[in-house]
């Protein structure tokens, strides 16, 4: 009897303390809450730190302290946060929500991909996919969930850009395109992606749009590197500008003297752009910095031929032909391929 008796209380004092623990677990959950409401973060983190205390199993306590924490950049915290309610309530769609957002947001992409995949109602369920699906390079899919977002939401400016990276990478550069113009619409600080479009344009030989958006990227802060320099000179040279673009590749050439790659591009658009003169000039200079240099040997005797010196032209081709008998297959060609 005594022991049904100390049985009775014992679990009378359990369920008593447990009434009280759930009692305090929500009053500092709702006092956390009301801090969140004020911006409070500090304060709302220790009385979420509270309240699971009091209960280990609070779901909602997680979710609210995983927020807080990313509120003020605890990023190691929040996500500890995030697991702990997915692994107390794994089919709960909010917890999934936030930890495959999470996840997202914190490179782990195919953690996002897996976890968006359970959420029966996550309303950026195609977003989260479609971007996560280009990280991870499964371009085909990306696209699917890329246009899926788009459709619902097509203020998302990073969805958009997105998208046109994803064309490139599926060698799609005019599907790319609008992509990109939708993105610089809704977002017009982003110099990067003003430099990507323009060289997007340069690779469709639009030269002229290619140069409205490198100085569009230049207007707002890109920074201006050789390679920035490079690409802004050729586009300058192919819509005409010659004097300028010369001028801009000079500037490049006194960063890297005698740099063979960029004298043998710039040869070789004075050469296409019927420059003939200054085609000449910079493969003397290559033949300056290498005589046996056959491949700009024998264009500099094609330049000669263009000049009308047609005699002395196919003697210099003969013996660029001589040091390198695979260039006779150019002699029939009309024009040479960049790269020789």
């Amino acid at each position: 009897m005594k022991n049904l008796i100390s049985t009775t209380i014992l679990c009378c004092i359990a369920n008593l303390l447990f009434s009280q623990n759930s009692d305090s677990a929500q009053y500092y959950f709702q006092k956390g809450l009301e801090n969140i409401d004020k911006r409070l973060y500090a304060v709302a983190g220790k009385n979420l730190d509270k309240a699971i205390q009091f209960n280990p199993n609070f779901v909602e306590a997680y979710l609210a302290n995983g927020k807080v924490n990313l509120e003020m950049s605890k990023i190691y915290e929040a996500g500890q946060d995030f697991t702990k309610a997915y692994q107390l309530q794994p089919a709960n769609n909010e917890v999934i929500k936030q930890l495959a957002s999470f996840s997202f947001n914190n490179r782990q992409y195919q953690k996002a991909i897996d976890l968006v995949q359970k959420c029966s109602n996550c309303a950026d369920a195609d977003r989260i996919l479609g971007m996560s699906y280009y990280h991870t390079e499964d371009y085909g899919k990306a696209e699917k969930y890329l246009l899926n977002a788009i459709a619902k939401n097509d203020k998302d400016a990073d969805a958009a850009y997105t998208l046109g990276r994803t064309y490139i990478e599926l060698e799609n550069e005019k599907s790319a395109i609008p992509q990109f113009q939708k993105a610089i619409t809704l977002e017009p600080s982003k110099n990067v992606w003003m430099y990507e479009l323009g060289l997007i344009y340069y690779n469709q030989n639009d030269y002229k749009n290619a140069l409205n958006f490198f100085n569009m990227a230049g207007e707002k802060g890109y920074n201006k590197t050789n390679d920035y320099y490079e690409n802004y000179g050729f586009a300058q040279l192919y819509t005409g500008d010659t004097e300028n673009g010369l001028k801009t590749l000079t500037l490049i050439l006194e960063r890297k003297p005698n740099n063979k790659e960029l004298l043998n591009d710039i040869a070789y658009a004075m050469y296409t752009t019927q420059h003939y003169q200054e085609a000449l000039n910079y493969y003397e200079k290559l033949l300056t910095i290498n005589p046996k240099d056959a491949a700009s040997l024998f264009m500099a005797g094609m330049t000669f031929q263009k000049m009308g010196q047609k005699e002395k032209g196919q003697s210099i081709c003969d013996k660029a032909i001589a040091l390198d008998p695979s260039l006779a297959r150019n002699r029939q060609k009309k024009d040479i391929p960049m790269g020789m």
